[in-house]
């Protein structure tokens, strides 16, 4: 039915268009206008890739829903409007067009100032990050990593809180600055290929001294968006002086896009710096997972709590990512390495759906009482029985619950550590504990308890438009909890692809 057409123009293209449509509203007299159309583009785009997953052949590793024309041409380089999408990209685009949704509907009532241009950022930041998912060529690439900085920044900028300035050039700066080493490496290797074709760049013939250069090039950029630790100071400001929406986008998608560069271009592009430094991105990942995990402790601020609770769940994605040499020497077992990296993959999908329900249960207590500190709650289950259920769930499912999409990503990045090295699976565990000691914690003091003050007293409980966002995410994080095959399967025959790929064919294929 869909053979033929361009699927993956239409979810890049839909919502940015769709967003320049919406800004054309004009400004607050149409904000219910606005509100709708943005909605509805949202939805479209949503529905047009879900025949990504539907008519996604699960057995072929390679490339898929390929597009390709000519662009333009930079002297002897040429570079192409190339597309396509495998088992590692083509979940990322559905929980970006998912949580797009829930994003304008939780902004629904809540943004009252610049509501068409607010809208709009969103509709168009989620075409760009489709895109970045989406490109096959480098040049692309870079232009669709770059451009979607634009809107974050915008959305933090006008409608953050009050040290929104200061959290937007630490975010612009940080994430730039780390985008201009990728660049520098992009270019290197174009002179060498005179494309920027990112499945030539993957066959490319490299040098270990190169290698090792364009590895640390490309970890600039990639571990500044992850964020690893020690660079990852910027998120926890800009989380706390985003909006809820700006927050949700965040972490539910941003932080991904630098998982998935290592995936895409680091271990492909460098498999032998990768089997080279794997000791430290391994120390960098469980650095993230334990430090961070104490630091998350001791925050006051739920948003910050939540932030830090980020930096340490993505540190098991790369752990995932970057235990494969380890398993390797270890076993030679073929399965284990793949079973890491699904793990890391599953983790990032779970984790865009937890992090984003939990920032979003802050921002609903944020409308109430317009405070973020957990010392100005206590009690709210009597107050608001509905949402207390609600936070309580995504919190379990943030400390990694058995039956919740939480527990599987992890278990599977501690099972394929064990087949690495005893220690790094039980450091990667301890998350298990801090996990739970970090996100309980907060909601003892936040919803459980007796009323202390008037304010809470006051609270009402969730609407039917909350209830809807919030219960779409619980219906998701259940169902992934409890049947994560059907993510499982689009992504085996491309992770086993890339992984046989990056040992050059020394373990054999299942």
């Amino acid at each position: 039915m869909f053979e033929g057409w361009p699927l993956l123009s239409l979810v890049i293209w839909t919502p940015i268009i769709g967003g320049i449509l919406v800004l054309a509203t004009g400004g607050d007299k149409n904000a219910t206008e606005a509100r709708v159309l943005g909605l509805v583009i949202a939805i479209v785009t949503f529905l047009l890739s879900i025949p990504l997953y539907t008519h996604f052949n699960a057995a072929y590793p390679g490339m898929q829903f390929i597009e390709f024309h000519d662009w333009f041409y930079l002297g002897d380089w040429k570079i192409y409007y190339h597309l396509g999408v495998d088992g590692i990209a083509m979940p990322l685009i559905l929980l970006t067009s998912f949580m797009t949704i829930i994003v304008i509907l939780s902004a629904w009532e809540v943004i009252q100032f610049k509501a068409a241009q607010y809208m709009a950022a969103f509709l168009i930041m989620e075409g760009l990050m489709i895109g970045v998912f989406s490109s096959l060529d480098a040049a692309l690439f870079y232009v669709f990593w770059e451009a979607m900085l634009i809107p974050m920044f915008i959305v933090i900028g006008i409608w953050g809180g009050p040290r929104r300035v200061y959290a937007t050039i630490k975010f612009f700066l940080y994430t730039f600055l780390g985008s201009v080493f990728m660049l520098v490496a992009f270019l290197y290797m174009a002179s060498k290929t005179h494309n920027f074709e990112i499945l030539q760049l993957h066959a490319l013939k490299l040098s270990m001294k190169e290698q090792i250069f364009i590895f640390l090039a490309f970890l600039f950029a990639f571990a500044v968006k992850v964020p690893m630790w020690p660079v990852h100071t910027w998120l926890p400001d800009a989380h706390v002086e985003a909006p809820t929406g700006g927050s949700v986008i965040l972490a539910a998608i941003m932080l991904k896009l630098g998982a998935y560069g290592f995936l895409r271009f680091s271990l492909p592009i460098t498999p032998d710096a990768s089997h080279a430094l794997d000791w430290l991105m391994i120390l960098l990942s469980l650095t993230a997972v334990v430090y961070i995990g104490f630091v998350a402790l001791v925050q006051q601020d739920m948003k910050k709590l939540i932030a830090y609770s980020s930096i340490s769940h993505m540190g098991f994605v790369t752990l995932g990512f970057f235990i494969l040499w380890a398993i390797h020497t270890n076993s030679g077992n073929y399965k284990g390495a793949v079973t890491g990296i699904e793990g890391g993959l599953v983790q990032m999908i779970s984790h865009g759906f937890i992090s984003g329900a939990m920032f979003l249960c802050v921002g609903v207590l944020y409308d109430r009482m317009h405070s973020r500190q957990i010392k100005d709650y206590g009690g709210v289950v009597n107050t608001m029985p509905t949402f207390a259920a609600f936070a309580v769930f995504f919190a379990m499912a943030n400390a990694g619950l058995p039956g919740t999409s939480g527990f599987v990503g992890e278990f599977l990045v501690i099972l394929a550590s064990f087949k690495a090295n005893f220690w790094y699976a039980f450091l990667a565990a301890t998350t298990l504990i801090l996990g739970a000691a970090y996100t309980l914690w907060m909601v003892k003091r936040v919803i459980f308890g007796e009323v202390t003050n008037d304010k809470v007293a006051k609270l009402t409980d969730i609407n039917k438009r909350e209830f809807l966002f919030l219960g779409l995410l619980a219906v998701v994080v259940l169902y992934f909890g409890l049947y994560p095959a059907p993510l499982l399967h689009v992504m085996d025959a491309s992770v086993a692809n890339l992984v046989q790929h990056v040992v050059a064919g020394k373990l054999p294929v299942p």
